[in-house]
């Protein structure tokens, strides 16, 4: 059996959980077998549905017999057969063998499980088969695989956050349009809104990936949903990763004489800063710490820095008089 379907493709098919119940697989496969019986397809999509079908049936048995043989090791031994094998540790091919005896009708049902008998060890070698035999259930899965293995390139789709949306975190409703299968095999579009969470300090290009939520293929599965963080312009600030830029210009006899600041900052709070006993020269860059964009992923409270860059406005003319008046002031100050 070194062939053998790994388990976790069983799962997959049946679109179930590890530590489903037997209950939970049988209403599983019920479901999927009644979506994918061959009678209920048009010949284009008639050979899909048989291949998922038969995987479909194949994983519902070897799940239960894999659920059974589970149960089987925690009872007290309750004989020996002829092999020196517990009893209890007897396999259901007897329920797999019936299930294929027949070929199940449009409305298939899961198959009822008899009563378990004693059989030797080397009958279980039939328990992952089908389709009547090993060979054929490891076609099953071959032809199923060539479906279950492909998955519908992700749907992108962009979430336009502001820089103050962007600090404090945000909650966005997207509406965007999908492809989806109808019950005919048909593709057609449908309309959706997703409801995105960005949390505080995405920086642009920062995705947010929703499974399952994209297009649909027949025979796939089914796409996912990214979301790509845009960032818009902001009138006042601009991001350098977790930092924040603002430009101040100031006029020459403000940054000679002294000056005073005052904004708020994107959290909401109001920043001031005086300049009386300094020259604002230009090029001078005040960093003022924690003032900046909270850290993605970072530790509690981490923020990134705010700087200020001054910018010295220089008169763009001068009379006589004011370069001979400058001239005469500014002439100790070399």
């Amino acid at each position: 059996m070194g062939n053998k379907p790994p388990p976790e493709l069983y799962y997959e098919i049946l679109h179930v959980a590890r530590d489903a119940s037997p209950q939970g697989v049988r209403a599983a496969y019920r479901a999927l077998a009644r979506q994918w019986h061959p009678d209920k397809h048009p010949p284009a999509s008639r050979p899909e549905a048989e291949a998922r079908f038969k995987a479909i049936t194949q994983a519902y048995e070897a799940l239960l017999d894999q659920q059974e043989s589970s149960r089987a090791v925690t009872r007290p031994p309750a004989g020996k057969d002829r092999g020196g094998e517990n009893v209890v540790v007897a396999t259901s091919v007897a329920r797999a063998a019936a299930a294929r005896s027949e070929k199940p009708g449009p409305g298939a049902v899961a198959p009822r499980t008899p009563a378990r008998e004693a059989e030797p060890a080397r009958t279980r070698k039939s328990v992952y088969s089908a389709c009547g035999s090993v060979g054929g259930g490891r076609r099953a899965f071959t032809e199923f695989s060539s479906y279950v293995v492909r998955k519908v390139p992700p749907l992108e789709r962009r979430v336009e956050c502001t820089l103050e949306e962007l600090c404090a975190g945000c909650v966005k409703e997207v509406r965007y349009t999908r492809d989806v299968v109808t019950k005919k095999g048909l593709i057609t579009k449908k309309e959706v809104t997703q409801t995105i969470r960005v949390q505080p300090g995405m920086r642009k290009g920062a995705t947010v990936t929703v499974e399952g939520a994209g297009d649909e293929r027949p025979g796939c599965l089914t796409g996912d949903a990214v979301f790509v963080v845009s960032e818009s312009k902001h009138r006042r600030f601009k991001r350098l990763g977790d930092d924040l830029v603002l430009r101040a210009r100031v006029p020459l006899v403000s940054a000679l004489t002294g000056w005073q600041l005052s904004f708020r900052l994107l959290g909401g709070d109001r920043f001031r800063c005086a300049f009386r006993d300094e020259v604002i020269c230009p090029g001078y860059v005040k960093v003022v710490k924690g003032g900046g964009m909270p850290v993605a992923g970072g530790e509690k409270g981490a923020r990134g820095d705010l700087m200020v860059k001054f910018e010295v406005v220089f008169p763009e003319n001068l009379t006589d008089e004011q370069r001979k008046g400058l001239a005469e002031i500014l002439r100790g100050c070399a």
